[in-house]
């Protein structure tokens, strides 16, 4: 099954129009523009934080540091 295609899209708007109005479906465009920009924010920043971070110098006083670099998982 694939996605939704044009004719599918055009009932959704109709559906949408009937049920808020002219008036209300630009409010409602931008506030779903709004959450995606935060979600898609709030994706990449926790991508972000999950990157490997660079070699950190362990000084041998520190062994479970360098264990725990070792079994790190893929």
């Amino acid at each position: 099954m694939g996605g939704i295609g044009a004719s599918g899209i055009i009932l959704l708007v109709l559906i949408a129009l009937l049920l808020f109005g002219p008036n209300k479906l630009p409010e409602l465009g931008k506030a779903f523009g709004r959450t995606m920009r935060e979600f898609k924010k709030g994706a990449n920043e926790l991508l972000d934080d999950t990157k490997p971070a660079s070699r950190v110098d362990v000084s041998p006083e520190q062994p479970e540091l360098q264990k725990a670099e070792r079994r790190l998982p893929e």
